[in-house]
């Protein structure tokens, strides 16, 4: 299921952290379950590249580096 940016908004650090490395952790699941041909649903991998993308999105924007973002 995927997460929306609200969501991930409202998390502290520790919470997006923490869902960055279970959504890595399925990830390599569905990578394992595409090698032995037993992934049924193969969008499955995309979503979860997608969710982790968002995630590490908010994290990025929650450090405030000047000099990423909006140019």
């Amino acid at each position: 299921m995927t997460t929306t940016l609200d969501e991930l908004r409202g998390m502290t650090a520790v919470e997006l952290a923490r869902k960055a490395e279970a959504l890595k952790q399925q990830l390599f699941q569905l990578r394992v379950q595409a090698k032995l041909g037993r992934l049924e649903k193969g969008h499955e991998l995309r979503h979860v590249r997608r969710d982790i993308a968002r995630v590490l999105t908010v994290r990025r924007e929650a450090e405030g580096v000047p000099g990423r973002g909006v140019r």
